[in-house]
């Protein structure tokens, strides 16, 4: 009997350690969520100005050859 309630206290702290370690883990990953969530607004934000830059030089293209055929 004593030995079965010593098996049920060790599967208990078993249970109690693997809790704490999974807590800690999804603590960490939620950090590194949140810490990737952030990099990915900042790719975007960087994707969008150079989409605009892009778009900015594309316009002034035609500009430049009506000037060059104009020189003709």
């Amino acid at each position: 009997m004593i030995s079965e309630f010593d098996l049920l206290s060790e599967k208990i702290s078993q249970l109690a350690s693997l809790t704490h370690a999974l807590r800690r883990e999804n603590a960490d990953l939620r950090l590194k969520n949140t810490e990737l969530k952030l990099e990915n607004q900042q790719l975007a934000e960087r994707m969008e100005s150079a989409r605009q830059r892009v778009s900015s030089l594309i316009q002034t293209l035609p500009v430049a050859a009506s000037e060059e055929e104009a020189v003709k």
